[in-house]
């Protein structure tokens, strides 16, 4: 498949999990990749694996002055940007009652500060046909023992993209949301173990956690004309955790 050749892409949080499994999508698809993430060691890893269609630029979406540096990059090596996927993003469980100033910080300055200043600075160099894609969560819609921070930042992404549209309206740029389910990346493989995996496996109809893959195959549908007359949506890729 095609639908992105010639287009250029940055993701935040590229270079392992759904990140870079998105990154060898729109590779596959004709896309040039720009990968954007805190780990200079899996930023070459990633690079390595993904060949000559992509380049890594280390930072954090905390820091302006590091966005600032990766869109420097794209403006000098590509000139124009047509595809933004705002991915990176933080999360810990903390129960109402433990929750601290320094929690709520943590995550809003990454899933929500970030989100927003990944978009903001790409926008002078994205014009008619690009695509912004926000990373959700199925947290932000259900909710999640423990997780109250994290879900309350995943719902603040979801009304960016509500927002953003309207605030895009003429420019021929479209926002939309992907809101995954429980993911079998390696962090999370890592994190739940094997028992861990089961349940979070049970909570979904289909039974399984998806695979990382998946979620990429959705963001390339986002990222590619297939999905031009959506904006300020939100496509779920939750095997239906939080549709019932």
């Amino acid at each position: 498949m095609t639908r992105l050749n010639g287009k250029t892409a940055v993701i935040t949080g590229g270079a392992t999990g759904i990140g870079l499994a998105a990154a060898k999508r729109f590779i596959e698809e004709g896309a040039f990749v720009y990968l954007f993430g805190r780990r200079q060691d899996a930023l070459e890893a990633a690079v390595a694996d993904l060949g000559p269609n992509a380049r890594a630029v280390q930072g954090s979406v905390t820091e302006q002055a590091d966005l600032g540096r990766l869109y420097a990059a794209v403006q000098d090596e590509r000139g124009t940007l047509d595809i933004v996927f705002a991915n990176a993003g933080a999360g810990s469980p903390v129960p109402l009652g433990q929750i601290t100033a320094g929690h709520i910080d943590e995550i809003f300055e990454t899933n929500v500060k970030g989100a927003i200043f990944t978009v903001q600075k790409a926008l002078p160099l994205m014009g008619a046909g690009g695509s912004i894609i926000l990373t959700g969560s199925s947290a932000g819609t259900t909710g999640a023992p423990a997780f109250s921070v994290y879900s309350a930042s995943k719902a603040a992404v979801r009304n960016l993209a509500r927002t953003w549209a309207e605030d895009l309206k003429g420019t021929g740029i479209r926002v939309n949301v992907l809101s995954p389910g429980p993911t079998a990346t390696e962090l999370a493989k890592a994190a739940l173990g094997p028992e861990g995996m089961q349940l979070f496996a049970a909570m979904s109809p289909l039974q399984r956690m998806a695979d990382p893959a998946e979620i990429g195959a959705a963001a390339a549908f986002l990222a590619s004309p297939d999905s031009s007359f959506m904006t300020a949506s939100e496509l779920a890729v939750d095997g239906g955790i939080a549709q019932i």
